[in-house]
C-alpha cells in the first residue's frame, strides 16, 4: 500500500500499547509493496527499539503467521517470524486490519539491492531447509496445497473480453485498456500455456514440499553485513518445489534474471532436479495472477491513485524485455 490508510499516530500507539505490552513513541508509514490490502510502519519504542507492523485486511489465515514461526523455530534463522503478544497471540484484529509485529529488519530490499554470491548461497541453504520441513500434522492439515486451479486465468479472460469491448473515461484504466489491446496476441498466449501446463501437471503425481509461495526480490531483504531474511509469508502453500524456485532466474520484479545468481544459489540449496514444465507452468501462472490482480486494481478502480498508477506500471514492466514474460516464453518446454 503506497498511500496510508486512515489510522491515526494514536490509533497505533493505543494498539501497540494495549495488545503489546510497548511504549510507541515514533509511527512512521513505509510507502512499500504492491499490495493495496497490507499497510507498513516503522513503530520506535521509548527505549529506542525499532519495530515493523504489518496491517492486512480481507483475507487472513493463521497460517501466516504460524507456519514462519515455526520454521524459525527449527533453526532457519533467515526467516522472519512474528512477535507474539505477552498472552502469546500472534497478531491481534482491530477495526478493518489484522496487526503483526516482527522485529525491524536493517537493510534493503532484493528489488533494490543485489545480492552477493554469499546471500544467494544463504537464501539457497534456508530454502532447502524450508522444502525439506515436515510440518506437524495440525499445522500440516491447515495448509492449502496446490491444484493448479483456473481461478485467475479465466479472470484475466473475462478482463481480455471486457477490454476488447469496452471504453473507459477513467485515464489510468484507458491506459491499461490501450497496452492491453496491443499485447492482446501474447496475453492470450500466456493464458493458454499457463493452462495446457496445468493440464499437464494435474495427471502427474508429484512431491509437494512447505512453500514460500511468493519469493521474489521484495520478499527477501539483505543488510549490509551480509544478513538475510524472508519476509511475507501470507500465502504458504504445500506445492511442488518449482512453485519457488521459479523466481530464482525467473525475472519477478526485473531482478533475479542473470544466470550466475541462479549457479550461486544452488550452491546452497544442492542438487535438485527441476521439472522443466512445472517450472513454466509457475512462470507462466505467475503472470496471469499478476495481470489478474492489476486488473482487478486498475479496473475495478481499487485503491488510491498512486497504488493504481503503480499498479499499470508493474503490469506493463512484465512485458519489457528481459523481463517475466520473455523469460517465461524461454521455459515454455513444448516445440512452438
Amino acid at each position: 500500500m503506497l498511500t496510508r490508510p486512515e489510522i491515526t499516530d494514536d490509533r497505533v500507539i493505543a494498539c501497540l500499547c494495549d495488545d503489546f505490552g510497548l511504549r510507541i513513541a515514533k509511527v512512521t508509514f513505509l510507502p512499500i509493496g504492491a499490495d493495496v490490502n497490507s499497510a507498513a510502519f516503522r513503530v520506535t519504542a521509548d527505549d529506542g527499539t525499532p519495530y515493523f507492523l504489518k496491517l492486512r485486511r480481507g483475507h487472513f489465515t493463521e497460517i501466516a503467521v504460524a507456519v514462519p514461526t515455526f520454521l524459525h523455530a527449527q533453526g532457519i534463522g533467515a526467516i522472519m517470524a512474528p512477535i507474539a503478544t505477552p498472552t502469546n497471540q500472534l497478531w491481534v484484529h482491530s477495526g478493518d486490519f489484522n496487526w503483526i509485529l516482527y522485529p525491524y529488519f536493517e537493510g534493503r530490499r532484493g528489488l533494490e539491492a543485489a545480492l552477493s554470491k554469499t546471500r544467494w548461497i544463504r537464501l539457497g541453504e534456508s530454502m532447502k531447509a524450508v522444502h525439506t520441513t515436515v510440518l506437524p500434522a495440525g499445522l500440516a492439515r491447515q495448509m492449502p496445497r496446490e491444484d493448479y486451479a483456473p481461478r485467475c486465468r479465466r479472470i484475466v479472460r473475462a478482463f481480455h473480453q471486457q477490454v476488447c469491448r469496452s471504453a473507459y473515461a477513467d485515464p489510468i484504466a484507458a491506459r491499461l485498456a490501450a497496452f492491453w489491446t496491443m499485447k492482446s496476441d501474447e496475453i492470450e498466449c500466456i493464458v493458454e500455456r499457463a493452462d495446457q501446463l496445468a493440464q499437464a501437471l494435474q495427471k502427474r503425481a508429484v512431491d509437494l514440499v512447505m512453500c514460500h509461495g511468493d519469493l521474489h526480490g521484495g520478499n527477501v531483504l539483505v543488510s549490509a553485513n551480509e544478513e538475510l531474511a524472508i519476509v511475507d509469508w501470507d500465502e504458504p502453500i504445500l506445492a511442488p518445489k518449482e512453485r519457488d524456485l521459479m523466481f530464482v532466474g525467473g525475472g519477478v520484479g526485473g531482478v533475479w534474471n542473470q544466470a550466475q545468481e541462479a549457479v550461486w544459489f544452488y550452491e546452497g540449496y544442492g542438487h535438485a532436479e527441476v521439472d522443466p514444465v512445472a517450472l513454466a507452468y509457475y512462470r507462466y501462472e505467475r503472470i496471469v495472477v499478476d495481470i489478474a490482480a492489476y486488473g482487478e486494481r486498475i479496473l475495478g478502480r481499487r485503491g488510491s491513485a498512486e497504488d493504481r498508477e503503480e499498479g499499470l506500471r508493474r503490469f506493463m514492466n512484465q512485458f519489457l524485455p528481459g523481463n517475466v514474460a520473455e523469460i517465461a516464453h524461454r521455459s515454455y518446454p513444448y516445440p512452438v
